[in-house]
């Protein structure tokens, strides 16, 4: 009997129930795989960093590259005003990027395919990034929603369809990268099936999709990693530079 493919999305807790009121705050599966991830990150850096030398080892060298790749995304996207900002989009980029690889390891738990999970970092991402708009610019940065040269007659229209699309940032954020890593596991757990039930003889062709997908979605968990991040600078530029 085939396993449906979403039982690899259930949330499981680990160890006793925790309770705060009324509120769950169990370890589970989720939070162990945050904890992975997170950990994975900060020992590649410490080896990366411990002994700098001239001819980098591979670790080094892997840690200089993501250094300087999300340094000249900042200063592409958002300028040289971001630079005090570094350090969070780093994170952002390396802790999305380390749950979206670690969950294509077969038995493990895609953190990022839960809505719930990249609400609250997109959520966070678009008050922070509000937050910094106003003490930057006070109440100047009204003006965003307000694009230079629309003619009067059609201000009103625009400025409501600015809001929408200022509101629904961290929706669109959430969502995209939620969808596409869901999607993805769905489509390698259904051929996976596949293969199981059609055994040597019939399972051949299914096999190969699933090799040929599971090099697509490990270049989709960059990617995803990646237009997080850039998305990020984008909105972050907004809040600094007033652009309208």
């Amino acid at each position: 009997m085939a396993t449906n493919p979403m039982h690899q999305f259930n949330v499981h807790r680990i160890g006793p129930e925790i309770k705060l009121g009324n509120l769950d705050i169990s370890f589970t599966n989720a939070s162990l795989f945050m904890v992975i991830s997170s950990l994975t990150i900060l020992i590649l850096f410490f080896i990366g960093t411990r002994k700098k030398s001239i001819i980098p080892t591979k670790v080094q060298l892997l840690a200089e590259l993501s250094f300087t790749f999300i340094s000249k995304m900042i200063n592409d996207t958002a300028g040289s005003k971001a630079k005090p900002y570094f350090a969070f989009i780093f994170s952002l980029f390396m802790f999305v990027l380390f749950c979206n690889m670690l969950g294509m390891i077969p038995y493990s738990f895609t953190v990022t395919s839960h809505i719930i999970v990249t609400f609250i970092l997109a959520s966070f991402i678009f008050v922070g990034v509000t937050i910094i708009g106003f003490v930057k610019h006070g109440l100047s940065y009204l003006k965003l929603f307000v694009p230079a040269g629309v003619p009067i007659i059609l201000l009103p229209l625009i400025v409501v369809i600015e809001i929408i699309s200022y509101l629904s940032r961290p929706i669109s954020l959430s969502v995209r990268l939620f969808a596409n890593m869901m999607a993805g596991h769905t489509m390698l757990k259904v051929f996976g099936g596949f293969v199981i039930s059609l055994g040597l003889i019939g399972g051949w062709l299914p096999l190969s999709f699933s090799v040929a997908l599971t090099g697509l979605e490990i270049l989709v968990a960059f990617l995803q990693a990646y237009v997080f991040a850039i998305l990020t600078c984008i909105y972050l530029n907004d809040a600094l530079n007033l652009h309208h």
